[in-house]
């Protein structure tokens, strides 16, 4: 068993036990093994050197090669120790928090975080738009411009509560449970594609789309 974890370590760079996985993370034992089966076949997509790169992640998740500042944020999210590629662990971990078992509160920090993009601790007006702009244009949607800053004088006037022209995470919290269908961007399209693999994961076709 040592040696074929050597081999797997080797060939696999950041490469865990699963059972050190599960136990950290809402999957089973059986699920993160079948994940690695899933990493295994996506770090190999383009390059054959057990780390998921950028453009492999973007292939793999959102079926496609073009780059957009919301795969972007996804895949910074992911690359947790910042090397510009996922390891295995960093892929298990990351996918942890779309478990439907996982509780919505860390769903709710996992968006603040990746419309915190400068990480000051606060999302900022210029962060939304720029997400709002490409969440639309992965969509496919065109807005005028008068509209997109309508919208976003409804989310400040509504989620910064004490009107600093910032908002916060408790009210971040405060307005995702009052607007829930801001969850729908924890529903990546990819995801669906293994519910066969992993019966666990349960997703509804009304959070299909993008939330705008």
């Amino acid at each position: 068993m040592g040696c074929f974890q050597s081999k797997i370590t080797k060939q696999f760079p950041g490469y865990e036990d699963p059972i050190n996985l599960a136990s950290q993370t809402a999957f089973s034992v059986s699920e993160v093994e079948a994940l690695f089966e899933l990493y295994k076949s996506i770090s190999s997509s383009l390059i054959d050197d057990g780390l998921i790169s950028k453009e492999e992640f973007q292939l793999a998740i959102f079926k496609q090669k073009k780059e957009n500042l919301f795969t972007n944020r996804i895949f910074e999210l992911f690359d947790s120790k910042k090397r510009g590629v996922i390891d295995f662990g960093d892929f298990v971990r990351s996918l942890h928090v779309f478990h439907p078992n996982v509780p919505q509160e860390d769903k709710i920090n996992f968006i603040f975080k990746l419309y915190d993009m400068d990480g000051t601790g606060f999302i900022e007006r210029h962060e939304v738009k720029q997400m709002l702009i490409a969440l639309l244009c992965e969509s496919e949607l065109k807005l005028a411009d008068e509209t997109i800053e309508a919208i976003l004088d409804k989310t400040f006037l509504d989620a910064d509560i004490n009107q600093d022209g910032k908002i916060d995470s408790s009210e971040w919290q405060n307005f995702v449970s009052r607007n829930p269908s801001l969850l729908k961007i924890m529903n990546l399209p990819y995801l669906r594609d293994i519910t066969t693999t992993f019966p666990s994961f349960v997703f509804n076709s009304e959070v299909d789309e993008v939330a705008t």
